[in-house]
């Protein structure tokens, strides 16, 4: 970020807070992630430099974030527990919907990934990471991997959820879902349950200071390579969500399965069309 938005209206303000609550949002919905969605509004760079380097960029960088946090928290906290209600009621169609929010993403991706040029090297890290994730998280499933909700494994959620949003693309999702931590964590910040929001705390933290640096400086200096290798993990963790069984269970989960898709998508491409019109007052 090297000039604050010259022009301050309340219109904006509000598109602001908006786009914190779809960011909110993203690192919540499973397979997508929140890093995506700031590179998306153009608000990634401001963010990694921020949280690069908090003491230095604070003063220029906090006040015109200001509106994306306060939406940023809104979404997160606001469909916690309506997303838990869902995920447990009507676990495949939502899981679709999500899908469909995903592939319409997948161009916006691809335009973003590209905006530096695209080599050989950039294919290859697609390919490369799509097939370790894929690779990882089959395993995963085949041997049943578990693991016990407790401080422990809270800790590693809240590393999931920072690096969902330091590396656009990953969702934190990819990895508690096979693990079985998603559902209980997801219910643990939607009933403000402490003994949940307190170690992922404490993760999401030290994982920024950890690694902000460190993903910053690998996507100034390796931008595609970086980024198509994020649309692998991506594309991997997509395939791997999508509830097969239930499409041929009956006609009507089929029915209603592929509408959900359907849905989507479309919002997806009405986000992107709405994202497309905003982004001149970028940050």
């Amino acid at each position: 970020m090297t000039e604050p938005t010259p022009k301050k209206t309340p219109a904006l303000f509000l598109i602001r807070i908006l786009q914190g609550a779809l960011i909110g949002l993203g690192a919540v919905l499973p397979g997508i992630s929140g890093g995506v969605l700031s590179v998306i509004f153009g608000i990634y760079k401001p963010i990694m430099e921020l949280l690069s380097n908090p003491f230095k960029n604070f003063k220029t960088h906090v006040p015109p974030l200001i509106p994306v946090i306060i939406g940023g928290v809104i979404g997160f906290l606001g469909i916690a527990k309506l997303l838990g209600f869902f995920l447990n009621q009507y676990p495949d169609p939502s899981v679709c919907l999500f899908i469909g929010l995903i592939a319409g993403m997948i161009p916006s991706l691809f335009r973003e990934a590209g905006e530096q040029g695209v080599t050989k090297g950039s294919y290859i890290s697609l390919m490369v990471c799509m097939i370790v994730i894929f690779l990882l998280l089959t395993g995963l499933q085949v041997f049943s991997v578990s693991i016990e909700a407790n401080f422990v494994s809270y800790l590693f959620c809240g590393f999931c959820l920072a690096l969902s949003v330091i590396a656009p693309g990953m969702s934190f999702s990819t990895l508690l879902m096979p693990l079985g931590l998603y559902t209980p964590f997801i219910d643990g910040i939607g009933a403000l349950d402490f003994q949940v929001l307190v170690p992922a705390g404490i993760g999401a933290l030290v994982t920024v200071i950890c690694l902000a640096k460190l993903v910053n400086a690998l996507f100034k200096h390796f931008y595609s390579i970086a980024f198509h290798g994020i649309i692998g993990i991506v594309i991997a963790a997509t395939i791997m969500i999508i509830p097969f069984s239930s499409f041929v269970t009956s006609v009507t989960s089929c029915i209603v399965n592929i509408v959900c898709l359907v849905l989507g998508f479309i919002a997806s491409l009405l986000l992107d069309r709405f994202n497309s019109k905003v982004k001149v007052e970028a940050l």
